[in-house]
């Protein structure tokens, strides 16, 4: 292919000006003076406790890289082992440079709400921002370096560049699932104890609970979050560049420069994401008096809309036509409608958060009955818009490949990968406002610990009030992602190991088909369980001090924070790792006894039951927050009331279901898949 070498430096330079891009606003946030001793007090304690608790994690976490790449390097050779590990570091590292940035930004944004909303929100956006460029940069960085060093996917060895892949979903799978139990267990803690028995406000420095849950923001929505998208985004990529590979094979100079084209696509499209996103920065603005929500949401669009122009001169440009074009813009408008519907389901602006707020005036019992019956109805229109994206995925691309002497099949299945490629691409902008979330919800914090002005609450309430619907919006685009992205993994899959179809009259079929059905229940039971034995320890500890320690609510002695932070830390390493074992454990197992084809029965029924359950509990999580904060507002007797009290119970139940079991089953359906393309070989085709 004429140009390949100028294509390769763009890729480079474009990943290279996210990182850039990082650095400056990273810059800047450190550039920012902060006027307040005990804000900068405050945002020092809770950066070293999100710190701490990142070091135990990734070296709980280095045992498990060891291990496995010792694994693939005896069975699969050293280059799949060294893309494995390639893939942990750099998940690891986006967690890390996030997190840094993060806990930086929370309290520099808690003072710059004194000085007004767009300071507020500027410095914010800025620390999300952090988080979303070092994500896509490190992330198509990563994945390239990864083809050029070892050429796995031009030589047909797709299994193994495919363990980059395996890497980052592992290290996501355990970041979200240990960040979840710390922040779930700290926050349902210091609500429980603290707002309802205690009677004292959210975030009130007396509640012992408050920093561990302030810490557990960044370690669940920041790190967690980060991982979680970078492992959609580069298996979004990598399955792309699989399947143009097996789709368009042949020994004619046309097809062999058709199936490079084909390969290199996916990784250029993110180029077009990145640099859409950069551009899109600039339209994050709101005036004084502004609706953030709105500046927030018109980043997003310009994104989404710059995408598309660039992807319709891009496609025209290499294939000479504009058949995958269509492919991509349905991946980018179903994820834009996707993040739209999650903020209907779970805003305050909408019918569904004041129907759950209304049933909370006859109690706890209505209200989770609401949240529950809202979440349910939330899984409705997402899957019926990844049905249509992956329909116009595989229309588009069928077209294509039928009109260049591919089979139909073949060309659709890379229509489908694109798609998701297309969903995937702005996540720069979209981890950027999903990023804000938690930084402003830690800016609220403080302010209320530091004893700032009330009106400067107000505005990081606010602040928080939109974070709560962005950071619904990117788990529904990280969810909605992984039902095409593990489709296209699967198509890998199959490929390898030989299966030109899978026959579900088969026995060993229908077996595979209810173990992965039933794999996202027993994921999601564990990880909420972790949480409620964690709560209880912690529910107990701060009753403990309220009782012991009698000086607490005059305020005149200190809480004893670092005991909670130790009872979320410790809960975390421990119970994350039955959860991540399991989605690792179970697809070797099923394949190596029960053959090939049940493990692609077990693949298609947990993509099928993980999809629907990581929808309906992530809306029903951010329902149920909103509706809470939504009384808290004025509403139905507003806060110590018993409508409140309701909500606040309702809340906790949510609370595991957004933060922990909901978002990480989209990490687990695609790490089982990529699991089980990695290993291929090693599975008996019967």
């Amino acid at each position: 292919m004429e140009g390949l070498s100028s294509l390769y430096v763009s890729i480079v330079v474009v990943a290279v000006a996210a990182l850039v891009y990082a650095k400056y606003a990273a810059s800047k946030i450190s550039a920012y003076e902060l006027g307040n001793e005990r804000v900068k007090e405050l945002s020092s304690i809770i950066q070293s406790g999100a710190m701490a608790f990142l070091y135990r994690e990734y070296k709980a976490l280095s045992g498990f890289v060891v291990v496995v790449a010792a694994v693939l390097a005896f069975y699969r050779g050293m280059p799949t082992a060294a893309c494995f590990v390639g893939g942990a570091l750099c998940s690891a590292l986006t967690g890390y440079a996030g997190m840094k940035v993060a806990t930086k930004a929370n309290g520099k944004t808690s003072f710059a709400a004194t000085k007004g909303m767009n300071e507020a929100l500027g410095i914010a956006f800025k620390g999300g921002s952090v988080v979303g460029m070092t994500v896509v940069g490190v992330g198509l960085m990563g994945v390239f370096i990864a083809y050029m060093a070892f050429g796995n996917v031009a030589s047909g060895d797709v299994e193994t560049i495919a363990a980059f892949g395996f890497g980052a979903s592992s290290i996501a799978l355990f970041a979200r699932v240990g960040g979840g139990i710390y922040t779930k267990a700290a926050d349902v803690g210091a609500d429980l104890v603290g707002k309802i028995e205690a009677g004292i406000p959210e975030d009130d420095p007396r509640n012992p609970a408050v920093i561990a849950d302030n810490v557990g923001d960044n370690v669940g929505d920041i790190a967690g979050m980060g991982a979680d998208l970078f492992e959609s985004y580069v298996n979004a990529i990598l399955a792309a560049m699989a399947v143009g590979f097996v789709a368009y094979k042949g020994q004619s100079l046309e097809l062999q420069e058709l199936q490079m084209k084909s390969v290199v696509y996916p990784m250029l499209l993110s180029a077009v994401g990145i640099i859409s996103a950069l551009l899109g920065t600039f339209f994050v603005k709101v005036k004084e008096g502004g609706d953030p929500q709105k500046a927030l949401s018109r980043g997003l669009y310009t994104t989404g809309i710059l995408m598309a122009a660039g992807t319709f001169f891009l496609t025209k440009w290499m294939f000479g036509g504009v058949e995958m074009f269509w492919a991509v813009v349905a991946g980018v408008a179903c994820g834009v409608i996707i993040g739209q519907i999650t903020e209907i389901y779970t805003s305050a602006d909408y019918a569904s958060v004041k129907e759950i707020a209304g049933a909370s005036v006859t109690g706890t019992a209505t209200n989770i009955l609401a949240g529950i019956s809202v979440g349910m109805k939330s899984t409705v229109a997402p899957v019926l818009f990844i049905c249509a994206a992956t329909l116009i995925g595989y229309w588009a691309g069928g077209t294509y490949g039928a009109e260049r002497s591919i089979s139909y099949w073949g060309g659709g299945m890379y229509g489908v990968a694109c798609a998701a490629v297309g969903m995937l691409s702005i996540t720069g902008m979209v981890l950027s406002v999903d990023a804000y979330g938690p930084i402003s919800d830690n800016a609220g914090g403080i302010a209320e610990m530091a004893g700032l002005p009330e009106e400067v609450r107000g505005i990081t309430d606010r602040l928080d009030a939109v974070g709560n619907t962005t950071a619904a919006v990117g788990k529904g685009l990280a969810i909605g992602s992984a039902a095409l992205t593990a489709l296209a993994l699967f198509v890998s899959y199959a490929s390898t190991t030989g299966l030109d179809k899978i026959d579900i009259m088969d026995a060993k079929v229908i077996v595979g088909l209810f173990i992965g059905g039933v794999l996202p229940f027993i994921f999601s039971a564990l990880s909420i369980q972790a949480v409620s034995r964690a709560a209880e320890r912690m529910i107990e500890e701060v009753r403990r001090q309220f009782r012991e320690i009698p000086g607490i609510m005059d305020g005149t002695a200190r809480p004893q924070y670092e005991k909670c932070v130790d009872i979320s830390t410790a809960a975390a390493m421990k119970e994350m790792v039955l959860p991540g074992m399991m989605a690792v454990i179970v697809p070797l197992v099923v394949g190596k006894i029960l053959g090939a084809a049940a493990l692609g029965g077990l693949l298609g029924g947990s993509i099928v039951t993980g999809v629907m359950m990581a929808i309906f509990m992530s809306n029903a999580g951010g329902a149920w927050d909103n509706a809470k904060k939504y009384i808290e507002s004025g509403q139905h007797g507003g806060k110590g009331s018993a409508p409140h009290a309701a909500a606040v119970n309702g809340d906790t139940v949510g609370d595991p279901f957004k933060d922990t079991a909901g978002p990480s089953l989209n990490i687990l359906i695609k790490l089982m898949t990529v699991v089980s393309l990695v290993m291929a070989p090693w599975f008996p085709l019967k």
